[in-house]
């Protein structure tokens, strides 16, 4: 398949595709797809793996630590989250560097516009603008992005998919994973209904840790059809259920696992508990 018209966006730095061909570094599909690539010990540094954090902070919010420590924040729907511990409502623990936003639903806008304005991190998301207006966020704190685009962010590559759903008042669903410079990524899902070019999202950026979205019904989402999705479509070394247990009508623990059984792959998080991967 041949890639053209991939943009580039990058934060910090003065970088440039090389190739739209999709064969050199920056190319839409990490290098280990690439055609006659593989990744080495010396690749990734020839040393102990370095560790991906994971921080659950309820409902669909994740704060994500790179191996280098670029910090990442994903929906920071907090301080009204019912599910969020009352330590983590406070917008001042947070130091992210970037501010991912899936689509524009209060339970996934939640703080973000807030969250960039006291830490100056980048708001990386489709455009919102509505709620930019409402909020007043300063334009250098903005980077529109949109399916396809690649933000580089420190030594992260952001690559952003598509979603099916919907994104009231403005913008567009999507979902976004985290390419890490040892090759591993993770994908979060945003809000989703299973669709067929999740395919080519396991095909581009093969993940290893979804972030899966398994409720509520009244979302257009259910356990059993967000499994489906990942069995059929990905091999994932990690699965993390999320959007679930905050709002009425959301699935609980318990129903998650009548549906997942014993798969060793499905780990369960407690709103405010990190893990490294």
């Amino acid at each position: 398949m041949e890639a053209t018209n991939i943009r580039v966006v990058t934060i910090g730095r003065a970088d440039k595709l090389d190739d739209v061909n999709g064969r050199e570094e920056d190319c839409f599909r990490s290098f280990n797809s690439c055609p006659g690539g593989h990744r080495t010990d010396a690749d990734a540094g020839a040393g102990k793996k370095k560790e991906i954090k994971i921080t659950w902070l309820g409902h669909s919010a994740f704060e994500i630590v790179s191996p280098s420590g670029t910090d990442i924040i994903i929906d920071p729907f907090l301080t009204k989250n019912p599910a969020t511990p009352t330590e983590l409502k406070d917008l001042a623990h947070y130091h992210p560097a970037y501010v991912l936003v899936t689509h524009s639903h209060g339970d996934h806008l939640g703080d973000a516009i807030e969250l960039a304005k006291m830490s100056k991190a980048k708001l990386v998301c489709v455009a919102m603008l509505e709620a930019f207006k409402k909020g007043e966020l300063p334009r250098e704190l903005f980077e529109g992005v949109n399916v396809g685009d690649v933000v580089k962010a420190g030594d992260v590559k952001i690559h952003v998919v598509p979603a099916m759903h919907s994104s009231e008042p403005s913008g567009r669903p999507v979902g976004y994973v985290l390419e890490f410079a040892d090759g591993r990524s993770v994908y979060h899902e945003g809000d989703t209904w299973i669709f067929g070019d999740m395919a080519l999202i396991q095909e581009f950026y093969h993940p290893n840790i979804i972030l899966m979205p398994v409720g509520a019904v009244a979302d257009g989402q259910m356990p059993q059809m967000a499994w489906l999705a990942v069995t059929r479509y990905f091999k994932p070394e990690v699965v993390i259920p999320m959007h679930y247990g905050a709002l009425p009508g959301s699935s609980t623990e318990e129903d998650l696992r009548k549906v997942f059984g014993k798969d060793p792959r499905v780990v369960f998080m407690k709103p405010g508990e990190t893990k490294s991967f």
